[in-house]
């Protein structure tokens, strides 16, 4: 997958609550991260993201009720998900066995997170890597420069300034939790 084929929007709704949902829903993203998803709402977000014309992307290390494995998965793509975050290279790998977008989320703590994060995902191959935090222009533009799929910065990008910092430093997108930079023009 190229990267410029599935980021449309250089913007992705991160959901932790139902009031940021509703606002995700109306706003101009294409992609909504679920990261308060369970067995009992998923569906229906799902479907709520599809009929706004987004794409579903459950984080299913958070998703409650819902298995941390290939059943987990293959549930979850029963029910229409677009893709899958997490941060677990075997999920990854089953993600894509199942034909769905696979998103591996790395922390950026040190100088060492580079390379193991570059090895992790050599043997996972993602089809989308998520940096955190995003405001971790310097490692992005590394990070970016090392990887052939698209990178997405989330975490922490709480201003206008900071989503155009790492979008300078190379991410092809910047999740946020704030609702007002979902609207955002660049």
């Amino acid at each position: 997958m190229a990267k410029v084929d599935f980021i449309k929007n250089p913007i992705a709704a991160a959901i932790r609550t139902e009031k940021d949902f509703s606002k995700a829903l109306k706003s101009d993203v294409d992609m909504v991260f679920l990261l308060h998803a369970n067995i009992m709402t998923v569906t229906d977000c799902i479907r709520q993201i599809h009929e706004a014309g987004k794409k579903a992307m459950v984080h299913i290390d958070f998703a409650e009720g819902i298995g941390k494995d290939r059943y987990g998965i293959e549930y979850l793509a029963e029910h229409g998900v677009d893709g899958i975050c997490t941060t677990r290279s075997n999920i990854v790998k089953a993600t894509r066995e199942l034909g769905l977008i696979s998103l591996q989320r790395f922390f950026m703590i040190d100088s060492h997170s580079v390379s193991t994060s570059i090895e992790s995902m050599k043997i996972s191959q993602p089809d989308i890597v998520e940096i955190m935090p995003a405001i971790v222009t310097k490692k992005i533009k590394e990070f970016s420069s090392l990887v052939d799929v698209p990178v997405i910065a989330g975490g922490l990008a709480e201003t206008e300034e900071e989503v155009r910092d790492a979008l300078e430093a190379g991410a092809d997108c910047v999740s946020t939790g704030e609702s007002e930079l979902w609207d955002l023009k660049l």
